[in-house]
């Protein structure tokens, strides 16, 4: 059996209700008419699950049934994002990708002999180091190599625990494997990636995606929040370390970088879609509750219940706004005082409901704010049950439309475009 093999880009397309998985890969079909090759990697956390009330295998029941329906005849992938060992079991079957999240163990040091020998595998590197693509050289000291693996290495050694799980049960080369390490409080440095690089190759572990922590901040179904030319640095560096990581270690040549929390964030695309066609690199994109969101704005834009029900979700969102924010207080920023009484909003009509919510800067009605409460107020429609996915069903066509063209008109073609 050949080995699973993640092709050059890949975009994750979250789905939190599982309706809208033709609408994306009918996003994914236009662009590859235009020349853009892109495949899907259908993504959804324990986290969402548990809100929602899903399984994983529900996760995979919709990307087969949506490539059955579209004719795709493209590879795509069922990713079990953000997983660890107390939460990996219901995913083992019905996932061939597995992010394996182990920021909560960085800064757990691992044990002194085991930080020893990594240090000394990485003496080579002492003094000045020189990365192709980066302009200064690096000087690394035995302190660099030692803050390193304890900060790191039981981080790493984790993955390698899951990863080793992960093949003993479903066999070694049968999935995709990426290793994050972006929800923890500071960016990784170059010579710390290459670090990390160089422990998980020691670990076995045959990443092809490896998702850092980036400087700035990725709030969710917002555009990003930082210095644009430290981004841009950042990332061109982290490709550069990237390739001479993959020849030094031995590492899957397709290993690319996997950017969280990615939709919407749109000042940042240009510098990505640069650094990729620089340096000829690949590159996974995860969005989530963007697809989410654009389902609000068509039930809102189809008027009568479907805007009832938007009104409704963004009213009791309001009402229960610590509670639904509590779990992504890192990666959300609401000002309470710029959100709109429900009293206010029973007033607008679908255009105007559509306006504040949809992620369009430019547009004086667009609410940052609102929009942000209402991308994590999806327990709320959750908790409607068949009144919510049946009315997702009901005005599927204009919600569809509302899917398919923010896919592929705000993420596709300015993060893969052929333009620069």
């Amino acid at each position: 059996m050949t080995d699973k093999r993640l092709e050059k880009f890949s975009m994750g397309i979250g789905d939190r209700f599982g309706h809208q998985g033709r609408a994306q890969l009918r996003a994914m079909q236009a662009a590859r008419a235009e020349g853009i090759e892109i495949v899907p990697v259908w993504n959804k956390s324990f986290r969402e699950h548990s809100i929602i009330g899903t399984r994983p295998a529900d996760v995979r029941a919709e990307a087969d049934a949506a490539v059955s329906a579209m004719g795709w005849k493209h590879s795509y992938y069922v990713d079990a994002d953000h997983i660890n060992f107390k939460n990996v079991e219901s995913f083992i079957d019905c996932s061939d990708f597995f992010t394996l999240d182990v920021a909560e163990e960085i800064g757990h040091p691992a044990e002194s002999k085991e930080m020893e020998a990594f240090v000394r595998s990485c003496r080579d590197f002492l003094g000045t180091l020189t990365i192709p693509g980066i302009e200064r050289p690096f000087v690394i000291s035995e302190k660099t190599l030692e803050a390193a693996a304890a900060k790191y290495l039981f981080a790493v050694q984790q993955a390698g625990r899951i990863y080793r799980h992960l093949a003993g049960k479903k066999g070694t080369g049968t999935f995709i494997t990426e290793v994050s390490m972006d929800e923890t409080d500071s960016p990784q440095t170059p010579v710390e990636l290459l670090l990390i690089l160089s422990a998980i190759a020691r670990e076995g572990i045959p990443a092809q995606t490896i998702a850092p922590k980036f400087t700035g901040r990725f709030n969710k179904g917002v555009d990003y929040v930082g210095n644009l030319e430290q981004f841009e640095k950042e990332f061109n560096e982290d490709l550069a370390v990237i390739a001479f990581a993959v020849k030094e270690f031995g590492l899957p040549g397709n290993l690319k970088l996997s950017v969280h929390s990615g939709s919407d964030k749109f000042s940042i695309y240009g510098p990505i879609r640069r650094a990729i066609h620089r340096f000829g690199a690949g590159l996974h994109l995860k969005t989530a509750g963007t697809t989410w969101l654009e389902e609000l704005i068509g039930l809102a834009e189809a008027g009568g219940e479907g805007l009832a029900i938007a009104k409704e979700v963004y009213a009791k969102a309001l009402e229960n706004r610590q509670a639904l924010c509590a779990p992504y207080a890192t990666v959300i920023d609401i000002d309470a005082a710029q959100l709109p009484a429900p009293k206010v909003v029973d007033q607008w009509d679908g255009k105007r409901f559509a306006a504040a919510l949809r992620h369009n800067p430019r547009c004086p009605d667009y609410n940052p704010h609102f929009r942000q409460l209402l991308h994590v107020g999806y327990k709320v429609a959750a908790q409607m049950g068949r009144r919510f996915t049946d009315a997702l069903e009901r005005f599927e066509e204009e919600i569809a439309k509302h899917v398919s063209a923010n896919l592929l008109e705000r993420h596709i073609r300015p993060v893969f475009g052929k333009g620069a």
